[in-house]
């Protein structure tokens, strides 16, 4: 059965950081690509950042891009995002993915077909 549990959320001062994690389990994690989506009350699930199984590619939202690395550890089984210079709109519950297709856009959320339970990331002026 796989499972993603996130975990790193918290409340945070804009202009701080946050380094958010995903543990997966019951898959062999270095064959899929891994995703990081986010959804603010009232919005619908956008996609923020994304990374190839090998780690050669990595993918962001124009609203993160600069701010948020992406990163995997295969040997732990473990994705991260690290959020820095955080702002009061990134405010979200964030949620990892597995992405299925081994090839395609990175940003629908139709690509991936396992989700964490998220993980909340308040961001205060």
């Amino acid at each position: 059965q796989v499972q993603l549990v996130e975990s790193g959320g918290g409340w945070m001062q804009a202009g701080g950081s946050l380094r958010l994690s995903c543990a997966a389990s019951g898959l062999t994690f270095s064959n899929y690509a891994m995703g990081w989506f986010r959804q603010a009350p009232g919005k619908e699930r956008e996609f923020v950042a994304g990374i190839s199984l090998s780690r050669d590619n990595t993918y962001y939202a124009d609203s993160v891009k600069g701010r948020f690395t992406i990163s995997r550890d295969n040997a732990k089984n473990t994705v991260y995002l690290q959020m820095n210079s955080l702002k009061p709109e990134d405010t979200a519950v964030y949620y990892c993915a597995r992405k299925f297709r081994p090839y395609g856009n990175y940003a629908g959320t139709y690509q991936y077909d396992y989700w964490g339970q998220g993980t909340q990331v308040t961001v205060s002026s």
